[in-house]
């Protein structure tokens, strides 16, 4: 994550570098830790700017209870797979940040944890120059490897609310005990907002809940986890230009399901009969009334017609592969709403607290570079920028499903490392065949 910075005068003066880099790597996440770990076994200089400490995200963005949605097994960094006794199980938060420490500690690399890359550019000479919080570095090629989720989002209907509502974000929530005594409204129903409902309401609080779109998926499914599933229909291997939406699938809202107790669906309907109360999206706020759509039903059914969707695609693997497998019976929903609740009185029913669940927008704004298509999102091709030396790694569907997750992201890695040694070859050969060149003309 990287914050704005003021543009300098045109005629600023040219700062001298410190440092020289063949690579600079920028974000100290799972991906530029990947993307080091080849660099690194392939001999290529290279430096790794962290602007906090490494796996900073996990670390600091994540609610106490948190735990990955996806099985440990899936945990796949380069050289460095899961190996713990729980293939099947969820890691907790404190693990998931272990796992990342020694896998920094299996290979070293040229990590500066505490340093802010505050704008990149190219140079006339150097390839590319970047202004960081230590000083000025050059490098022949960059990675950018700063993830997608940079700022928090929330609406600006939320300036409306009264300063004695506590407001945070799903970055910032750690445990109910934060939050003022009394109801708490949680806004968005992706994975984020899901899991911190569900973990407000098992710990007794009053739980409200703006739904949104997002599509949910079924923990396991005749016999095995869904993952496990998909991952032998080689889902996790279908790269993003031969998936139906294409470059679309990118804007999609991940499937809401929870890792915790050992993994299990996230059922809001059920929750709603144990007194989670349900609601449309959140549209508006006029004084004390919370203005929210008509969409309960239709939300809570589309996302019940994916879970759904996804199993006929097990079912009908099972049956062209002749697979052994227990039949299970289809899911019956089990609450529907009494009525559309277009509008929220928080006083009324005593909402004292919301978080914001609605997500993350990428701040580019330190990168001066013609990269970016008009939405300001990245033009790559499974992570190669248009100029030649720049590259992305980490982000959604950057390539496949996994890109920028455990599961995939090492595959990523590998590419990119292909191109950026063969590319560094090339330069090392342009260089000494113009130090023959003038050999020979001496």
């Amino acid at each position: 994550m990287h914050s704005n910075v003021m543009e300098k005068p045109l005629n600023a003066p040219q700062l001298d570098p410190i440092a020289h880099h063949s690579v600079a790597v920028i974000g100290g996440g799972q991906a530029g830790l990947s993307i080091s770990w080849y660099l690194k076994r392939a001999g290529i200089d290279h430096v790794v700017f962290e602007k906090e400490r490494a796996g900073h995200a996990w670390r600091a963005e994540r609610w106490d209870t948190f735990c990955l949605v996806t099985p440990n097994w899936q945990c796949q960094l380069p050289g460095f797979p899961y190996e713990g006794d729980d293939p099947n199980g969820f890691m907790v938060r404190h693990e998931i940040v272990d796992y990342i420490d020694r896998f920094v500690a299996s290979f070293g690399p040229p990590l500066r944890e505490g340093v802010m890359v505050k704008s990149l550019k190219r140079n006339p000479h150097h390839g590319f120059t970047l202004e960081t919080s230590d000083g000025v570095h050059v490098a022949d090629q960059v990675v950018i490897a700063a993830g997608g989720y940079q700022i928090p989002i929330v609406p600006r209907c939320a300036e409306r609310l009264p300063a004695d509502i506590v407001q945070i974000h799903s970055s910032a929530y750690c445990n109910p005990a934060q939050l003022a005594e009394g109801a708490v409204l949680v806004v968005g129903s992706g994975q984020s907002g899901c899991q911190i409902a569900e973990d407000l309401h098992l710990a007794g609080r009053n739980v409200h809940l703006c739904v949104g779109d997002a599509p949910r998926v079924a923990r396991r499914y005749r016999g095995k986890d869904v993952v496990e599933w998909l991952h032998l229909m080689g889902y996790y291997d279908l790269p993003v230009h031969e998936h139906p939406l294409r470059e679309g699938v990118r804007d999609k809202t991940n499937h809401y399901v929870t890792g915790r107790d050992g993994g299990r669906d996230i059922d809001l309907r059920r929750h709603a009969l144990d007194g989670m109360e349900l609601y449309g999206r959140l549209l508006d706020v006029t004084g004390n009334i919370l203005v929210c759509d008509d969409d309960l039903a239709q939300c809570l059914d589309q996302a019940d017609q994916v879970s759904e969707s996804i199993k006929t695609s097990i079912d009908n693997f099972i049956a062209r592969q002749n697979i052994a497998a227990p039949v299970e019976a289809r899911y019956s929903a089990v609450w529907t709403p009494p009525r559309e609740r277009p509008e929220l009185d928080y006083r009324a029913v005593g909402i004292t607290s919301i978080v914001w669940c609605i997500g993350f927008r990428t701040d580019y704004s330190w990168v001066d570079l013609p990269v970016f298509n008009g939405r300001v999102q990245p033009v790559h091709v499974r992570g190669v920028a248009s100029i030649p030396g720049v590259y992305f790694l980490g982000l959604p569907w950057l390539y496949t499903w996994g890109s920028g997750r455990f599961s995939g992201v090492a595959r990523d890695a590998a590419y990119l490392a292909e191109h950026i040694e063969a590319r560094a070859g090339l330069a090392l050969a342009a260089r000494q065949a113009t130090l023959n060149e003038a050999a020979i003309g001496s």
